[in-house]
């Protein structure tokens, strides 16, 4: 198995990249930016704790991605009528119109990297059994 650790790690971060490079060179927009940008058009409302738990990452890690996504301009919060501690995040019009672009790029990248390497049907079964191990590990994380 540390050879499948090693693969699995190697590739993502080689898919990262070369994602990044391309959405940097096709839009001005870090791969970092654009993860929590896809997660805000998704989710209404959203709320940073939304994107926190999506990306698996930190809520502090999260809030100053979207301090720096609202101060590009691609962002708002406003307060969330539900809860008067939290803000609610939204695209702004500039911030869905680089998304869009963006998404344009990030698919074509995908396609070339992973569509013309393998069918559809071994990346559809290797999504499932990523779902599979995410939750898997998931489970083993929480207490019993």
């Amino acid at each position: 198995m540390p050879a499948l650790f090693d693969e699995l790690i190697r590739f993502e971060i080689e898919l990262w990249n070369a994602v990044d490079a391309r959405l940097r060179a096709d839009c001005d927009l870090p791969l970092s930016r654009f993860e929590p940008m896809r997660v805000i058009s998704r989710r209404a409302p959203c709320r940073v704790q939304d994107i926190a738990e999506e990306m698996s990452i930190t809520v502090g890690g999260v809030s100053k991605l979207v301090d720096r996504i609202e101060a590009s301009g691609h962002c708002r919060r406003r307060p969330n009528p539900e809860d008067k501690r939290s803000s609610v995040i939204e695209p702004t019009p500039a911030g869905r119109q680089l998304l869009d672009a963006a998404m344009t790029s990030f698919e074509d990248e995908l396609r070339i990297r992973l569509g013309s390497a393998v069918s559809a049907d071994s990346l559809q079964q290797f999504s499932a059994t990523l779902t599979q191990l995410r939750s898997a590990g998931l489970r083993a994380d929480s207490p019993e």
